[in-house]
């Protein structure tokens, strides 16, 4: 499709290419085209070796004149090299934007129903800090993937499973509980997400300080990372969250909230969205009983 279209445009500038240089035409069955190597930069490449008995020249300079003729007669030619008689031009990005842009308007690009259903999990992040860069590449690739697929006849439902529960979410419950005076997306100025990374950094600064503290004062190292008080306060608060203890779920749901917040804003921004969302700790309920059943 591509191919075809872009060789509907050389042939005849390659033919006018050869009459202009070395004024004798060639056939524009005997033009033959290729991918570009790898190592060398280019899109397409031709090979001039069939026609240097038309040109009376050597290979380097047959091509040469070639490629010479079609940067400056060709639009989507954007420059070209040689490398040994071989011509490898360089199409120029408009030609491939505009294609497609012509295909987005026709139903040249669009494909019947597969009538298959997939499931497409992407994103899937944590609620104890804001998205990062390893979130944004499977982002941007979990929603390419959905489009493709939809694009190619399938029905497509794009879930997220939310890791919103466990001792990393206690640790910027407990942290904010310590140090956080009541602040607030709205008092801070600062996304909600944001703001909850913030006190899960404060978590750690904080333990850290402690277990420096402990081995000060004559505690083994391994003994004081087990037992700085901070984190046995958020080892505390998670058991009360598995025990539903109303305090503890209520400032879970408060922080959380803030946090799908700043999800949202950043998912609006980058254009995707999801037709499903699952929660560890509803898969996590199921779990237990689960393993409670089977012991």
């Amino acid at each position: 499709m591509f191919q075809d279209r872009l060789q509907a445009v050389l042939i005849p500038a390659v033919q006018d290419a050869f009459e202009a240089s070395f004024g004798q035409p060639i056939n524009a069955a005997s033009i033959s085209f290729q991918s570009t190597r790898p190592e060398f930069e280019g899109d397409v490449t031709i090979n001039v070796f069939p026609f240097l008995r038309i040109s009376g020249k050597g290979p380097e300079p047959t091509a040469q004149a070639v490629g010479e003729y079609l940067k400056k007669n060709l639009a989507i030619v954007e420059r070209f090299n040689v490398v040994k008689g071989f011509l490898n031009l360089v199409i120029a990005d408009d030609h491939w934007t505009g294609f497609l842009a012509e295909a987005g308007q026709s139903d040249l690009l669009q494909f019947p129903s597969t009538g298959r259903q997939v499931m497409v999990e992407y994103a899937s992040p944590n609620t104890n800090k804001p998205l990062h860069l390893g979130h944004m590449r499977n982002i941007f690739l979990g929603h390419s993937v959905s489009n493709i697929l939809e694009a190619a006849g399938d029905e497509v439902v794009r879930v997220q499973v939310i890791n919103d529960r466990g001792i990393h979410i206690c640790k910027s419950m407990v942290a904010w509980r310590k140090f956080g005076a009541g602040e607030t997306p709205e008092s801070s100025g600062l996304k909600g997400d944001k703001l909850v990374g913030k006190y899960y950094v404060a978590f750690d600064k904080a333990m850290k300080s402690e277990i420096e503290e402990l081995i000060a004062v004559g505690t083994p190292k391994e003994e004081a990372e087990k037992n700085a008080p901070i984190l046995l306060e958020a080892q505390e608060m998670l058991r009360k969250w598995e025990a539903d203890d109303p305090e503890v779920r209520a400032l879970w749901e408060r922080m959380n909230g803030w946090v799908y917040d700043g999800f949202n804003a950043t998912y609006a921004r980058m254009g995707t969205a999801f037709d499903k969302l699952y929660y560890e700790s509803q898969t996590y309920v199921l779990g237990k009983s689960d393993v409670q059943e089977g012991l």
